[in-house]
């Protein structure tokens, strides 16, 4: 990190931060109730809980993007009242959000220096803003332009540019939401030294993380919400992942990944050779067969999620494709829909999501033909699929006129889930299924991902997560820098096998 970044003095004795009886509502909605809990000087706080659990809002509070509505902060011992997040960037309280704030028709650098931009004199040190930026972005285990124009990024490498500009701001408290929701393990093994880092130097951090395993890692205390409520605040070596699951979801969830059978022979429904998508994917062959779950694993900017949306016609592509041993060609996203083969994106706010429209609309988007009767569409019906949708997905919500940007991540790809069901498809490519998930919910996605395999549907899953892909896929491809590396299946799906794959580098146990 750069000199910049060095935290803010403590003072020493009390808390850094404090939060005292913390409620809020929106509406007759009340999301948080009586919170209390407190962050030290050179500690790392996690907290932990279910989609839903008031995680989020509880951070937005603690950074000034909230206001409680009863309780109160302590910075230092004192009763203060945040009057905004620069507010709270002033007092040294900065937020890393779950979601990607940045501006995307702007560079790395430009985006880094936003608002506080390096001058010489009368004009502005793109040079040093460059660096700066690199530099800061490099801390975190990544090589990225700071000239690239941050709407061509990944989200994971937008993430990581979005937490390079926060970490650059003087800060005391650093709160993490979901940091590593889409980093592959090698960029969150960077982030986590990096946090460890920040510990190191005196400030505190608080820590919001579905990976428990990471939370295991770096964490000193662990505070559990469920409900809005606070379960419990222990320390974290009294904890194993397992103790903090059953304590978020109020239940043991001993099998994570569900039973499926892999048939040892099946027909093939989707060919790919020799299929490239310029400037991210080349010269990439895979088969899938009937009814099984085909992963695909690889580092960030392999080019997993490009190759992708190639073969459905979301980007320019070319090459072979055959579906159920005919040639198939999908100049866009509708031929392919209109094949049976459906693509949930990563990116389910931006992509795959209208958050600013409620529950229904964005249920029957994709197959609103289905619904329209004469020149009007047919409302019940619509509502009828809605309460059907609610039921089988177990879409947790308590009004069913909400906007989608209101339901929680986990309840937001469930909506996703059931969106594209709707079109019956026989493909069906899901992109990072878990990101930004809870244990529980997890368990719910897999379980509906191994019923489609077995109902005789053909599933794709891309993740950055490797004991996912191990623990629901038959097969797992492993790309590299575009190309497709290798394949591992049975004994051979291994996280040591991937990473060699992934890496091109032997790691010890497999030296």
């Amino acid at each position: 990190m750069s000199a910049s970044s060095a935290p803010i003095p403590a003072t020493a004795g009390a808390p850094l931060l404090e939060a005292v009886g913390l409620s809020m509502s929106f509406g007759p909605v009340e999301v948080l109730k009586e919170v209390s809990l407190d962050v030290r000087a050179g500690e790392v706080h996690a907290i932990i809980g279910e989609n839903g659990a008031g995680k989020s809002t509880l951070m937005k509070l603690l950074a000034g993007h909230l206001q409680p509505s009863k309780g109160e902060l302590r910075i230092d011992g004192e009763t203060v009242t945040l009057s905004g997040p620069v507010d709270a960037e002033r007092r040294g309280i900065v937020l890393v959000h779950q979601e990607i704030l940045l501006a995307p028709d702007l560079t790395v650098a430009q985006n880094v220096y936003l608002g506080r931009e390096l001058g010489k004199g009368m004009v502005m040190d793109d040079r040093a803003m460059n660096e700066g930026a690199r530099r800061a972005v490099r801390d975190l285990g990544a090589d990225i332009d700071p000239n690239a124009v941050v709407g061509r990024l990944s989200i994971a490498q937008r993430q990581l540019v979005q937490i390079a500009r926060v970490l650059l701001v003087p800060h005391r408290v650093v709160i993490f939401d979901e940091p590593t929701a889409s980093l592959t393990p090698i960029e969150t093994e960077a982030l986590l030294k990096v946090i460890a880092d920040i510990r190191a130097r005196g400030a505190a951090v608080l820590y919001i993380s579905h990976r428990l395993p990471e939370v295991k890692e770096i964490a000193d205390r662990v505070t559990v919400l469920r409900d809005g409520r606070l379960v419990t605040t222990r320390q974290a070596s009294e904890l194993e992942p397992v103790d903090m699951a059953k304590l978020m979801v109020g239940r043991d969830v001993a099998k994570l990944y569900p039973d499926h059978q892999a048939a040892s022979a099946r027909e093939t429904v989707l060919e790919v050779e020799d299929f490239s998508v310029p400037g991210f994917a080349q010269h990439a062959s895979f088969r899938l067969g009937k009814g099984e779950i085909l992963g695909f694993a690889g580092l960030v900017g392999a080019g997993r999620t490009e190759l992708m949306e190639g073969i459905v016609g979301l980007r320019p592509g070319r090459g072979t494709v055959r579906q159920n041993g005919q040639p198939v060609h999908f100049a866009n996203v509708d031929g392919s829909l209109k094949a049976g083969i459906v693509y949930l994106s990563e990116d389910r706010k931006g992509k795959g999501l209208l958050l600013a429209k409620d529950l229904r609309t964005n249920l029957t988007l994709a197959s609103l033909a289905r619904f329209v009767r004469g020149l009007q569409i047919d409302r019940a019906r619509e509502t009828a699929a809605l309460d059907k949708a609610i039921a089988e997905f177990d879409i947790r919500t308590g009004r069913k006129d909400l906007l989608a940007g209101q339901l929680s991540g986990g309840n937001q790809q469930k909506l996703l889930l059931a969106k594209m069901m709707m079109l019956d498809p026989r493909i069906v490519i899901i992109d990072e299924p878990t990101r930004g998930i809870d244990i529980g919910t997890k368990e719910q996605i897999y379980k509906f991902i191994a019923q489609l395999a077995e109902e005789g549907r053909s599933i794709i899953v891309v993740s950055s997560e490797m004991p996912e892909l191990i623990g629901i896929c038959d097969r797992i491809v492993v790309m590299r820098a575009g190309s497709v590396v290798g394949e591992v299946t049975g004994d051979d799906m291994t996280e040591d096998r991937i990473v060699v794959l992934a890496t091109g580098v032997k790691t010890q146990e497999a030296a």
